[in-house]
């Protein structure tokens, strides 16, 4: 894996935990020599990781539309962006530069730019690895949504196995090399 896309909030959230687990991750994206695509903004746990990879010596390729640019306050260290027309182009270009996705904990966006990957696993848009940081138990409710669906006839049980939980980064990345 070259190149993996996180999806993460434009807060800090209200758990130190979810800062902390941010930094892991980008140092563990470094030393695995792996480059950082995300939403390429400067703020919340988007800002934390990105400084991290940056300081530590990564590359980061920010993705955003041209209407956010301003809105989520746009990172202007990156290594490369990509200025986009639309959120849906946003996503597309997301996914096409990445081998695998990771979510960590965030809002309404970044639950949908993880739904969006989901569902596009499940239709064969691709096979990469999709990666849930539970911090905290951050995802929790979102998995028992899952297994509810699924009980409830409405998912695939196979459809649940696309999603690879962990609360540690190192253990999130091995599982995701391996798949």
């Amino acid at each position: 894996m070259q190149s993996i896309c996180v999806f993460c909030g434009s807060y800090v959230g209200s758990r130190v935990q979810y800062s902390q687990i941010t930094r892991r991750l980008g140092e563990e994206l470094v030393r695995r020599n792996i480059q950082l695509v995300y939403g390429a903004g400067s703020i919340g746990l988007m800002g934390i990781l990105a400084d991290q990879v940056l300081e530590l010596g990564g590359r980061v390729v920010g993705v955003i539309p041209n209407y956010l640019s301003n809105k989520e306050v746009m990172h202007s260290n990156l290594s490369q962006v990509h200025i986009t027309d639309s959120l849906l182009e946003r996503k597309y270009l997301m996914m096409e530069l990445s081998d695998g996705f990771i979510a960590l904990p965030g809002g309404i966006g970044t639950l949908d730019e993880l739904l969006e990957v989901y569902s596009w696993a499940q239709l064969g848009r691709h096979t990469k690895a999709i990666g849930l940081l539970n911090a905290c138990g951050y995802y929790d409710a979102f998995l028992a949504m899952i297994d509810h669906s699924i009980r409830e006839g409405f998912t695939r049980t196979d459809y649940r196995r696309l999603l690879l939980v962990e609360e540690e980064a190192e253990r999130l990345l091995d599982r995701m090399m391996e798949s």
